[in-house]
């Protein structure tokens, strides 16, 4: 506690905002502008530090400088002003902890006599005033440039100027921060000079002054450049191609060779439809001659109907909640409703605005359980925008995004748009919630912000509020699909597109925003508005996207491209999805699954609520039903996954099964050349090689049981990466 003298030399100083020294005009020194900049800058309002919720040590700053009333309270009058010392401003507490003349957790951040320290000094000596007379305002923080290339281990330095509201501007370079979103393609240090990794590659460097960020893209390209007539004699199917193959040309990269038509078919039929092509399917694939089999083969599975089974389960996964939160009957409506939109190939625009508009009974209208399930409008908020938008406000329900333009203040006029959302029935009793609820607009209900309690008014993120409708969802609704909103485009399009890529353009697909830039902006804004042309139709959507070259690339690499992980140059190999590679193991065992509260012989993608019960599918990696939301799925193969494929009895049971394909085939009268290709084609979707075809035949004529060695032969292959990873 400072002594009496001391706590009155504060108090004189500050109510009489006397300088105690002579201080010139150009000398005076700003608190928003000066001195949250260098507290923002070492890391005093970080998250680690005493920008965490509760602060540090009994000392909280707002995170990264959102809020500066708060922080100038905290400062200048929290804990009777023991943190400044104007009368002797050295011997202030703020700048002997920063300078570690006294013990400090955070230990040492400042240097005495460094120009920080100054400006410290400086507004203490100032009588710490939380204003100056005809101080700007921060509007916007811009790179000098924008996109680098380098060579490899190459350095460069970033320059970044603030810009004020009276025409005035700064370089901030030394107080802005600074992350690399690949630190190993791009390193950057707290001066912003980066450092060029020894790969090609590339990534986004972002630089954040106060609230306000600006990014730059940095390239490091092959260090051989390829001829221009390399790119441009390139066979091309669509724009998608042309855009990537722009890309490509610019890195130094080659496409790898194109695929022949089994991996094709196999590739083709699991991201389509989910599930494997039968022998004869790929008999009459192979066999077929005109030109455009591939495109006959796409239409032809667009309109099946496993198409909307396979699509509404990755809608299934964003969408479903946990049963025993909100009750069975509302979650198999939910469901119903889901496989119904993509059944009827109703737009996405339509099929969104339904979500969002929902009304009635949770027993009549599946849609209606997104508001059973979030309760409140921040829930709801939150969710809308990441799934419609790609926008993740979550971070801006406490605070300023530290790594977007969304304030508190935007959150809350978006979630206000919920305000009016009532509810009749018997509510939610977890874990059995087996009632009824009807969703209703009601004449009132508002939103506060928590720190001002002001009634927020429902506001777009951007653009103009139009207001018009008694239920503040319509309009909210009508701005999200319209076509001036890019974000509602273009998170659709790029989570297809990383479905059926193996890589978002922009990863992870729903959080698009400037410091996550996409890896190719103009074929996802060409996406965006062929989709929007199309009327948001999917179907043409994946046809256009597996219609194109890119599409058709092999996964193999060339000399050029094998560290290419983020330009398409290749196609990325990817584990089947839980529900696909569950289906092939009954189809190619030629064994149903019979699962709970499920008729006889459906399918995995038939699947309606995580509850059902299955090892196979938890262990590779369906989401757990107990998160909140559970929609996060296991995407990379475990050894946990490899062991259950070769210890399952169920599996082996199935292969052994007297209703089996191996029983089937043992019985026939099919050569042992003839039985090998029919596995082959079952299990790969190919043709064996003629040694793996010798090898087979040998193995089934020198077996004293011919089922049994079978029943051995297609658990190897099973058991084999070409099973279960998407080449």
């Amino acid at each position: 506690m400072p002594s009496m003298s001391r706590f009155v030399a504060i108090c004189v100083s500050l109510l009489l905002g006397c300088w105690l020294g002579p201080v010139t005009e150009a000398a005076k020194v700003s608190f928003e502008l000066d001195v949250l900049p260098v507290l923002t800058a070492h890391g005093c309002n970080a998250g680690a530090c005493h920008g965490k919720q509760r602060g540090q040590n009994g000392f909280q700053l707002s995170l990264l400088a959102f809020d500066p009333d708060f922080d100038f309270h905290s400062l200048v009058r929290e804990s009777r002003g023991r943190r400044l010392f104007p009368a002797s401003p050295s011997d202030s507490l703020l700048l002997r902890k920063a300078t570690g003349q006294v013990p400090h957790g955070g230990g040492q951040q400042i240097e005495i006599g460094s120009s920080d320290y100054e400006t410290l000094l400086n507004w203490i000596a100032q009588a710490a005033p939380r204003r100056i007379e005809g101080e700007p305002l921060l509007q916007a923080v811009v790179l000098d440039t924008t996109d680098f290339s380098l060579k490899p281990s190459e350095k460069n330095s970033l320059r970044v100027t603030a810009q004020y509201d009276d025409g005035s501007t700064r370089d901030v370079t030394r107080l802005a921060t600074y992350l690399s979103n690949e630190a190993s393609v791009v390193s950057v240090d707290p001066a912003g000079e980066m450092t060029a990794g020894p790969l090609p590659g590339e990534t986004a460097v972002m630089a954040r002054y106060m609230n306000h960020i600006c990014v730059a893209n940095v390239s490091i390209p092959q260090p051989n450049t390829l001829p221009t007539t390399r790119y441009s004699e390139l066979p091309r199917s669509n724009f998608i191609d042309d855009h990537v193959y722009a890309k490509l040309q610019k890195l130094s990269l080659l496409p790898s060779d194109p695929i022949d038509d089994a991996t094709f078919l196999r590739r083709i039929y699991t991201d389509v439809i989910g599930r494997l092509p039968s022998p004869e399917e790929a008999r009459e694939f192979f066999n077929a001659t005109e030109a455009d089999k591939r495109a006959n083969l796409v239409e032809r599975l667009l309109d099946r109907p496993e198409y909307a089974d396979h699509w509404a389960g990755y809608w299934a996964d964003l969408l479903r909640p946990n049963p025993y939160r909100v009750g069975i009957k509302a979650v198999l409506n939910y469901d119903n409703w889901i496989r119904e939109q993509f059944r009827d190939n109703v737009s996405y625009d339509v099929m969104v605005r339904k979500l969002i508009t929902a009304k009635g009974s949770t027993w009549h209208n599946g849609a209606a359980t997104l508001y059973r399930d979030r309760r409140s409008p921040d829930e709801v908020a939150t969710m809308v925008s990441q799934l419609f938008l790609g926008v993740r406000l979550e971070c801006a329900k406490c605070h300023h995004h530290p790594f977007e333009r969304w304030s508190q203040q935007d959150f809350y006029q978006f979630a206000a748009h919920f305000a009016k959302v009532g509810r009749k029935g018997t509510g939610l009793s977890p874990p059995i919630s087996g009632g009824e609820e009807i969703v209703f607009t009601s004449t009132s209900g508002t939103v506060s912000h928590p720190l001002t309690g002001e009634k927020m008014s429902p506001k777009p993120l951007f653009g103009e509020h139009v207001g018009e409708a008694d239920d503040p969802r319509y309009d909210l609704a009508n701005w999200i699909t319209s076509e001036e909103n890019d974000y509602f485009a273009q998170v659709q399009v790029n989570r297809v597109w990383g479905i059926l890529m193996g890589r978002g353009i922009v990863e992870p697909v729903d959080d698009l925003r400037s410091t996550n830039p996409p890896t190719n902006p103009k074929l996802l804004d060409a996406l965006a508005a062929e989709f929007r042309d199309s009327g948001y139709d999917l179907k043409e959507l994946i046809r256009t996207i597996t219609l194109s070259r890119t599409y058709s690339h092999s996964s193999l690499p060339n000399e050029t491209n094998a560290s290419d992980r983020v330009n398409y140059s290749r196609h990325y190999r990817h584990r089947l999805r839980a529900e696909v590679l569950m289906d092939a193991v009954a189809d190619v065992t030629e064994v149903a699954t019979n699962m709970q509260a499920m008729p006889p012989e459906s399918r995995a993608s038939q699947v309606w609520t995580h509850r059902v019960d299955s090892m196979f599918l938890d262990t590779f990696g369906r989401p757990n039903e107990n998160q909140d939301p559970p929609c996060e799925r296991t995407p990379d193969a475990t050894v946990t996954q490899s062991l259950h494929l070769m210890n399952s009895p169920e599996i082996d049971s199935r292969i052994r099964s007297d209703q089996g394909r191996a029983a089937r085939l043992a019985a026939s009268e099919m050569t042992a050349a003839q039985i090998i290709e029919e596995t082959y084609l079952a299990i790969f979707s190919r043709i064996p090689t003629t040694p793996e075809s010798d090898y087979g035949i040998e193995l089934l004529e020198s077996a004293e049981n011919r089922r049994t060695a079978i029943e051995d032969l297609m658990w190897a292959m099973m058991n084999s990466p070409e099973f279960t990873i998407q080449n």
